[in-house]
């Protein structure tokens, strides 16, 4: 018997017996399925559950078409969103290419393929799928749920928006953060000043919404001694304050017009001119701005500068709303329990079951900033240890069917990950009264809790 290990699982979604015969030989180093439609190709997924999967557009019953393929891929990814889809083809090539990265593919082979050049993207998304895999783990593990220091997130997309922000952060171009209110714009901004090489300077923010039009100005650029009635003094502006740092701008699209026009020539100069003042001050910051409005609908439509949009949006960033980011509700929920409880409420150590099933429900139209406020008012309202829906003024998610699982297996595993996630936060992560509540012994449960990669909160394990 041979103590080798199993190869991994490569998927062919490929009609032409020709072609999955050759890539077939090919691929030794896989254990190579073939799959000639979508039907088989999705049973064969849920069989086998590939790493990776090479998928052909033109698939039948529309073999000279692309909608087959689109179907067969959407529905691998929301049956195993960490698959690695690979599409090949030869229809429009890269209209094709564009759409399927666009619907979620890893990357694209157009046809006629070269064996050689399809191989390396393979084993490239083998290694990426590895590394992401054990990346999981570690973080499930280890709590190691932040990005940029301070963000919790285990959602790609706002992974992906933490990497970009480092990359850009040792240079000195304008960022642009979009997003929905109570996005966490600030955040990030406050993320890239802190990975900045302008770290030890000042982050100055201003919320340019929340000060009346007239005083604005007076805000950003200061004023001169006598320069309007009641200025009894020099005062520095938050540009001049930002010397060194950083200055975000926080709803920059209700900055009015006429002020866009002096904060474009700064943006453009680096010069300022405080009011009633006549002399240039230089001023060395970096500037970031958010807004959760379209600005570049309201530069077509004359309403936002169109230059200045251009000057302040050397490079956007668009954050997701927190009910677009699968499992980082109940991420920052728990994050922020910890952070607050001291203060609030003491007693109170985790979520009950019914609390973090409803967190994961609920559509967070208020987004973070809601959550954070339902979070300190469940502290307020709790009467135990544990935090229940009712706490949070949520509803108990139930009577809609879940979609059915990958396979039998993670439907167990499933299964049980919640079962031992209720257990630990009715049993305030004690070993001995988690494995009594489950009904099995202590060494089970050590076993179980590796296996599935599950965390126990911040050291706080007992094992009485």
């Amino acid at each position: 018997m041979s103590d080798a290990p199993p190869r991994p699982a490569l998927l062919v979604v490929e009609d032409d017996s020709g072609l999955a015969r050759q890539l077939r030989w090919a691929y030794e180093a896989y254990e190579v399925i073939v799959a000639p439609d979508r039907a088989v190709a999705i049973e064969a997924l849920r069989l086998h559950e590939p790493a990776v999967v090479t998928l052909d557009l033109g698939l039948p019953p529309d073999p000279d078409g692309v909608s087959e393929g689109f179907a067969a891929l959407a529905e691998m990814l929301s049956l195993k969103p960490d698959v690695k889809v690979i599409v090949a083809s030869g229809h429009e090539a890269r209209e094709s290419a564009l759409e399927a990265i666009a619907r979620g593919a890893w990357d694209f082979c157009a046809k006629p393929i070269d064996i050689d050049t399809l191989g390396h993207i393979v084993a490239r998304a083998f290694h990426v799928h590895a590394l992401e895999a054990e990346n999981a783990r570690l973080a499930a593990l280890t709590g190691g749920d932040t990005v940029l220091g301070a963000i919790v997130t285990a959602d790609p997309a706002m992974q992906k928006v933490a990497r970009t922000i480092e990359r850009v952060a040792q240079t000195d171009i304008s960022v642009m953060i979009l997003g929905a209110s109570g996005a966490g714009k600030e955040l990030v901004a406050r993320g890239l000043h802190a990975t900045s090489r302008r770290a030890k300077g000042p982050f100055v923010a201003i919320n340019c919404a929340a000060i009346p039009e007239p005083l604005l100005e007076a805000e950003l650029f200061g004023h001169e001694k006598g320069a309007f009635t009641g200025a009894i003094r020099s005062v520095e502006g938050r540009i001049e304050q930002a010397e060194g740092g950083t200055l975000f701008l926080d709803e920059i699209g209700d900055v009015p017009l006429a002020l866009q026009v002096k904060l474009l020539r700064f943006c453009q100069e680096r010069v300022i001119e405080r009011i009633g003042g006549r002399k240039p001050i230089p001023v060395d910051t970096r500037i970031v701005c958010a807004t959760h409005r379209d600005l570049e609908t309201m530069a077509a439509e004359g309403r936002f500068r169109e230059d200045l949009w251009y000057r302040l949006a050397e490079l956007v960033v668009k954050l997701p709303p927190l009910a677009e980011r699968p499992g980082d509700a109940v991420l920052l929920a728990r994050h922020m329990l910890r952070r607050h409880a001291g203060a609030v409420n003491p007693q109170v150590k985790a979520f009950a079951a019914d609390a973090e099933q409803a967190i994961a429900a609920w559509g967070w139209p208020g987004n973070v900033r809601e959550l954070e406020n339902r979070i300190k008012r469940a502290l307020v309202m709790a009467e135990g240890k544990a935090i229940t829906a009712a706490d949070l003024d949520l509803p108990t998610p139930g009577g809609a069917a879940d979609p059915l699982p990958l396979n039998l297996r993670a439907a167990r595993e499933a299964a049980d990950r919640h079962a031992i996630a209720a257990a630990l936060a009715q049993a305030q992560n004690n070993i001995s009264a988690t494995a009594r509540l489950l009904g099995i012994s202590r060494p089970t449960l050590y076993d179980l809790l590796k296996a599935y990669g599950i965390g126990v909160g911040e050291g706080a394990l007992s094992a009485r």
